[in-house]
């Protein structure tokens, strides 16, 4: 799994990036300890690789 943009990772799902920084919201606080910063262009890989798994995100790679 790589880092991807968050723009990235809202193509790859077919959301737009608001939907995607709303589905991340409920896990703010979990995301934030895997080593997401608040206002981060570029999710860490296992961040990528929890959010793809949570919402079934098909990450070609």
């Amino acid at each position: 799994m790589k880092a991807k943009s968050k723009s990235e990772l809202a193509d790859a799902a077919g959301v737009s990036l608001d939907t995607l920084r709303e589905w991340c919201k409920p896990y703010q606080k979990q995301l934030e300890t895997m080593g997401l910063k608040p206002n981060a262009r570029v999710l860490p890989p296992n961040v990528v690789k929890f959010l793809a798994e949570k919402y079934c995100i098909d990450i070609d790679d």
